[in-house]
């Protein structure tokens, strides 16, 4: 049977794209370049899967750059509750973690994409693996299917582009989405990473590799002015740091360096006490520890591994007995809990940001439809779009959401 609808990548956006496509009756054919069916998805949440978030549709839209507007109709078709339904319907639970991240029950990203392959192909849809695509099928400004890699040629009455973006190659996101749609005429915004580890000056983060830092406030800083700012974790490593909040912030820190502004982090050590509050647990602290070692008195504030950084960042000696330190070494200690300065130097490849930033214009794509506006018969969903959110399972429902408007509005819509 020749397909109406033809689907190109068998990601989050594809599959779910070619669900709703299929319960309207439509036959609807996958094609996945890779052997299998979502490979990235496999690998999100380390390998847990954080599908979605809890948090109310407007706070979600404030998670999306450079404009969560453009979901808007999309998340008002289908959001939480409708994914959450969709794979109940498929045997899997969710549950809800911190920040209303939510994750199977399982913690087994596998157990996502074999409930949406097998809802697809319930309701009748084809998977078609290792069929890479090499061209659009466009007659006449509109898009009558695709050419594979191997030269045949696949009708269908609407296409739907959904092959991700250009992070983790190895999983079949190669950008070969903003290849085929340059080549139907469509805008493609300059690619970069976002959700990205970044790089740090000297060897600060090499000596706290491994650290994990709960429960910290970090400050983004561009030519010394104060431009973002995140609670929650994050984690050093042998050439910068990563973790939540600080992928969460690289959106910023990205662009910053590449305006060629001059980038820095500072870290609340502890965010849950002012100045005055933290100096006068400071003098509490060189009170009780008396006649003990600085380095002991450290203890008591900071990780083992941050105690040899923090005495040589400040000139201490560790063996100055507790009650010898000055108000100015208390005053000084007190400003580096508080501002544990970072500079940053760059940012980790693409191939190692777990989204890419930049994309197919969004303005030249109905928010209503998920259709080109430029070429008839092709719709477009995912990250292969310019939409890019916060970690916490906000880009993962983007693509849901948007493939299902794709899918619904392909024939018909």
């Amino acid at each position: 049977m020749t397909p109406s609808i033809i689907i190109i990548g068998g990601g989050a956006a594809g599959l779910m794209a070619g669900i709703a496509a299929a319960r309207q009756g439509h036959p609807v054919t996958i094609l996945e370049k890779k052997d299998r069916v979502g490979r990235k998805l496999a690998i999100t949440g380390k390998g847990r899967c954080n599908v979605c978030n809890t948090a109310p549709m407007k706070e979600a839209i404030d998670h999306f750059f450079p404009s969560g507007k453009f979901l808007y109709q999309c998340f008002s078709r289908f959001y939480t509750p409708d994914l959450i339904a969709l794979l109940e319907e498929n045997q899997v639970r969710l549950k809800t973690e911190r920040g209303g991240r939510m994750f199977p029950q399982s913690d087994k990203a596998a157990d996502i994409i074999a409930a949406l392959a097998r809802s697809f192909t319930r309701l009748g849809g084809v998977i078609r693996t290792s069929v890479p695509v090499k061209a659009l099928l466009i007659e006449d400004s509109f898009c009558r299917g695709v050419i594979t890699q191997s030269g045949q040629e696949i009708r269908a009455a609407a296409t739907i582009l959904t092959t991700g973006g250009a992070s983790y190659p190895a999983t079949g996101s190669t950008g070969d989405g903003y290849r085929l749609a340059a080549m139907a005429g469509h805008t493609i915004v300059p690619i970069r990473p976002a959700l990205v580890p970044v790089v740090t000056a000297g060897d600060l983060a090499k000596r706290l590799q491994g650290l994990a830092l709960k429960n910290v406030q970090v400050t983004v800083w561009m030519d010394g002015k104060k431009t973002d700012s995140l609670f929650g974790e994050m984690l050093f490593t042998h050439f910068g740091v990563s973790g939540p909040i600080i992928l969460s912030l690289s959106h910023a820190m990205v662009q910053g360096l590449g305006a060629g502004k001059d980038v820095q982090l500072t870290i609340d050590l502890k965010p849950a006490l002012d100045h005055k509050q933290l100096d006068a647990r400071l003098l509490r602290d060189m009170d009780t520890f008396g006649k003990k070692k600085t380095r002991t008195l450290l203890k008591g504030l900071l990780p083992a591994s941050l105690i040899p950084v923090c005495l040589d960042e400040l000139g201490f000696d560790p063996d100055v007995p507790a009650h010898q330190i000055t108000s100015g070494m208390r005053k000084k200690l007190r400003n580096w809990l508080k501002e544990f300065r970072l500079d940053v130097t760059g940012h980790r490849p693409l191939r190692e940001a777990i989204v890419t930033a930049g994309g197919i214009a969004t303005k030249e794509i109905d928010p209503k439809t998920m259709r080109s506006k430029i070429c008839s018969g092709l719709l477009c969903a995912g990250e292969v779009l310019d939409i890019q959110a916060d970690t916490g399972g906000f880009n993962l429902m983007a693509a849901f959401s948007t493939g299902w408007m794709a899918g619904a509005s392909a024939v018909n819509g």
